[in-house]
C-alpha cells in the first residue's frame, strides 16, 4: 500500500514538473504566434479572443523591410554551410576515430577548444580579413565564418557516432577486397547516417539563428534573418507585431525540417546518448 501511495505521488510530482516545464516552452511561442496575427495596437493586450489578420506578413515583405532577400541569405548561407560542412566533418571524425595519427589527443583537443573561445573575441579579427579581401557583406564571408564555428562542433558530434560502428564489418569487407572509400560509402554512412542528419539539423539550426557576426560583417546585400528582425523600429518605437509575423518564418523551417526528419532526429540522439 505504501509503496503505491509513493509511485502515485512519484508520478503525480513528475506530471507536474512536465506541465511546468511544457508552460515554460510553450507561452513564448504562443505569445509571438499570435502576436503575428494581432493588430499593432492588441500586441500588448492580454486577450486570447482578437480578430486576425494577415497584413503583418504582408508589411514585413514589403520595403522598407524586405524579408524576402533576408530569408533568401539566410537560407543560401545556412544551406551552403551545412552542404559543405557535413562531408568534411564525416571524413575528420572518421580519421580520429579509426586511424592511429601523430599527436591525435592534441589535435582534437586543438578543434575542441575552438568551441570555448567567445565569438565576440574573435569576431574583429574576421572583420579586418574580410576588409581586406573585400568579402564584407557577402554571403561567402558568413559561410566561412559559419563553417569555422560548426566544423569542430560536427567533428565532435559525428566522431561519436562512427566509434560505435564495430571495427569488425569494416575489416570483413576490406579482407574481401573492397577498399577503404567502399568501405566508408557502403557500411560506414549507412550505419551512422542517423548521427549524421542529427549533426546536420544542429549545424542548420546554428547556421540559420547565427547573429553576432551576421550583424559585424554585413550591412546591406547579405543581412540575415535573425539581423533583419532587430530592423523593425519606427517613431512609435518597436514593432512587435512585425517583429512577431518575422519570428513565425525564422521558426517555420526549424519545425518542418524537424518533422521530415524527425525518425532519424530521435535514432540519432539515442545513439549518441547511449554512447
Amino acid at each position: 500500500m505504501g509503496n503505491t501511495i509513493r509511485k502515485q505521488v512519484a508520478d503525480l510530482f513528475q506530471f507536474v514538473l512536465i506541465l511546468c516545464a511544457a508552460v515554460v516552452i510553450l507561452v513564448p511561442i504562443y505569445w509571438i504566434a499570435s502576436g503575428a496575427f494581432k493588430q499593432q495596437v492588441d500586441v500588448f493586450q492580454l486577450k486570447l479572443l482578437f480578430t486576425p489578420t494577415l497584413a503583418n506578413f504582408n508589411e514585413i515583405f514589403r520595403s522598407p523591410y524586405n524579408l524576402h532577400e533576408k530569408l533568401l541569405n539566410s537560407t543560401i548561407v545556412a544551406g551552403t554551410t551545412v552542404i559543405v560542412a557535413i562531408p568534411m566533418a564525416t571524413m575528420a571524425a572518421y580519421s580520429f576515430s579509426r586511424f592511429r595519427l601523430r599527436f591525435e589527443r592534441t589535435m582534437f583537443l586543438m578543434i575542441l577548444s575552438t568551441q570555448f573561445v567567445p565569438a565576440v573575441v574573435i569576431v574583429l579579427p574576421y572583420f579586418l580579413l574580410f576588409r581586406d579581401l573585400g568579402l564584407l557583406d557577402t554571403r561567402l564571408a558568413l559561410v566561412l565564418v559559419n563553417l569555422s564555428l560548426i566544423l569542430p562542433f560536427a567533428i565532435w558530434m559525428i566522431k561519436g557516432f562512427i566509434d560505435g560502428i564495430p571495427l569488425d564489418t569494416e575489416e570483413a569487407a576490406l579482407v574481401d577486397g573492397s577498399s577503404r572509400l567502399q568501405v566508408i560509402w557502403n557500411i560506414v554512412l549507412p550505419m551512422a547516417l542517423p548521427g549524421i542528419l542529427t549533426a546536420a539539423i544542429f549545424c542548420f539550426i546554428l547556421a540559420w539563428n547565427e547573429f553576432l557576426f551576421a550583424v559585424i560583417i554585413t550591412n546591406s546585400k547579405a543581412v540575415t534573418m535573425p539581423v533583419g528582425l532587430s530592423l523593425f523600429h519606427a517613431e512609435e518605437g518597436v514593432l512587435w507585431h512585425l517583429i512577431s509575423a518575422a519570428g513565425i518564418l525564422i521558426m517555420l523551417p526549424m519545425f518542418g525540417l524537424a518533422m521530415i526528419i524527425q525518425k532519424h532526429f530521435v535514432q540519432g540522439m539515442t545513439l549518441g546518448a547511449v554512447r
